[in-house]
């Protein structure tokens, strides 16, 4: 008998039924089919302002507010640290790619 048939022996193909749990129903996503929409400002949608202004620009602006920026020390040291690595990564790559020049062109030409 296996491990997990031992642990749960209702599973067993003996014909019992195993006892099965209920769970309990999902609550309704907001704007979906059957679910309810959040409740809206009777003031937001009318003129023309709020058509030239819309609503995921607000939400992006709030967001970028929230964001913790860092300061321009850390900035600049990044920066410096991106250039570095990048430089460095390039003259690697550059002496990779003449080592193979230099293989395939000592092998194959000659």
């Amino acid at each position: 008998m296996s491990r997990a048939l031992r642990r749960h022996p209702a599973s067993q193909k003996s014909g019992k039924p195993g006892r099965q749990r209920k769970r309990a129903p999902k609550p309704p996503i907001p704007g979906a089919a059957g679910g309810k929409r959040p409740p809206q400002d009777p003031a937001e949608g009318r003129g023309l302002l709020s058509a030239l202004r819309p609503r995921w620009a607000e939400d992006i602006f709030s967001e970028l507010r929230k964001v913790s920026w860092p300061s321009r020390e850390d900035t600049w040291y990044l920066t410096f640290v991106v250039l570095i690595v990048a430089s460095a990564f390039g003259i690697f790559l550059g002496g990779v790619d003449m080592f193979f020049n230099w293989a395939i062109d000592r092998v194959l030409i000659r």
